[in-house]
C-alpha cells in the first residue's frame, strides 16, 4: 500500500471511531433503600453520572436536610457519613457523583437573593470543595450539583447556579452544574436559570409528560421537544431522561426495542446528545434497563 492510500485509510478510520462515540447513562441512587449501595451502584459499570437524591428540604429559612429514603438516618449526627467511602470508590472507578436537590417532594424554595447566595456556600462547604465541622456526607468531596426543581417558584435558581460557579472558579476539581427539567419547553421552574449558560449536563424527563414523551409507538413529539431542547438551552450536554421501568413513572416508559430502534436513531444525530438519564437505581434492578440498552446508548 503506498504512502497515499496509507493517509487516506487512517483518516477514515480516525473519522469513524470518533464518529461512533456513544453517549452515556445517569442515574438516580438514593429513595429506595432496597436499591443496593452506592458504591455496588457504581461497580455495576453501567454509569458514567450517579446522582444522590435528594437534598429536599432548604430555603425559606429552613436548616437544609437530606432524605435519602432508608439509606441512612440525615437527623441523626454522623448517619450518612458512612457513604463517604462509597463516593470515593465511585469516583475512583471514573464515576462522577452528584447531590440532587429539589425533587418530586418536600419544602423547598428560595425567597431572596441572600438566600441563594446562602444555599450555594452551605452547598460548597458542606459537599464541594469547601469545609464544614459537619459536612452530612462525610469528608469525600462531590462532583457537583444537580437541579431537580419540581415545585416552590421560578425565582433565584440563575442566582443559585452563579454562586455555585462562583465558588468554584480557581478550584482544582471541576465542580459540575447539571440539571432535570421537564420536558414542556421552557420549564416552569429552572428555564430562566438553563439560560445562564452554566450548566454542563441537562437531563430532561421525557415522561409524566404526554405533549412531549414517546407514546403509543410514536416519536414525534419526543423528537420535536428534543430538537427545540437541543437547539435552544446553552449546555454542553443534553440528555434522554427515561423510567426504567413502567412502574417508575405515571407515564413514557419505552420498551427497549423502541428506544434502540426508534429513538436513539432519531436524536443521537446532535451535538449535544449525552446520552440517557434512568429514573431510578432501584427500578433499573428490577427491569435491568441500563444494561439492555448500554451498547446502544
Amino acid at each position: 500500500m503506498d504512502f497515499k492510500k496509507s493517509v487516506s485509510l487512517l483518516v477514515v478510520l480516525v473519522v469513524l471511531v470518533v464518529g461512533s462515540e456513544g453517549g452515556g447513562i445517569s442515574i438516580y441512587w438514593g429513595q429506595n433503600g432496597n436499591e443496593g449501595t452506592l458504591a455496588d451502584t457504581c461497580a455495576k459499570g453501567n454509569f458514567e453520572y450517579v446522582i444522590i437524591a435528594f437534598l429536599s428540604s432548604f430555603g425559606n429559612n429552613q436548616k437544609p436536610m437530606l432524605n435519602l429514603a432508608g439509606h441512612c438516618d440525615p437527623y441523626t449526627a454522623g448517619s450518612c457519613t458512612v457513604l463517604s467511602s462509597n463516593i470515593t470508590s465511585c469516583q475512583r472507578m471514573g464515576v462522577k457523583v452528584l447531590l440532587s436537590i429539589g425533587g418530586g417532594a418536600g419544602g423547598y424554595n428560595l425567597t431572596s437573593s441572600q438566600e441563594a447566595t446562602q444555599l450555594a456556600s452551605y452547598l460548597w462547604n458542606n459537599f464541594l470543595g469547601g469545609s464544614s465541622p459537619s459536612r452530612p456526607l462525610g469528608p469525600s468531596v462531590l462532583d457537583g450539583v444537580d437541579f431537580d426543581i419540581e415545585g416552590g417558584t421560578s425565582h433565584h435558581w440563575d442566582e443559585l447556579a452563579g454562586a455555585l460557579h462562583g465558588h468554584s472558579k480557581g478550584n482544582k476539581k471541576k465542580v459540575y452544574l447539571t440539571a432535570a427539567p421537564q420536558c414542556p419547553y421552557p420549564d416552569a421552574w429552572i428555564g430562566g436559570a438553563l439560560q445562564t449558560g452554566l450548566f454542563d449536563c441537562v437531563w430532561v424527563q421525557f415522561y409524566n409528560n404526554p405533549p412531549c414523551q414517546f407514546s403509543g409507538g410514536g416519536v414525534a413529539n419526543l423528537v420535536g421537544s428534543w430538537k427545540v431542547w437541543t437547539s435552544s438551552v446553552p449546555a454542553t450536554k443534553i440528555f434522554l431522561g427515561l423510567p426504567a421501568a413502567p412502574a417508575a413513572a405515571g407515564a413514557g416508559f419505552i420498551p427497549v426495542a423502541d428506544l434502540k430502534t426508534k429513538v436513539l436513531p432519531a436524536i443521537k444525530g446532535s451535538s449535544k446528545y449525552g446520552g440517557v438519564m434512568l429514573w431510578s437505581k432501584y427500578y433499573d434492578d428490577q427491569t435491568g434497563y441500563s444494561s439492555a440498552i448500554k451498547s446502544h446508548v
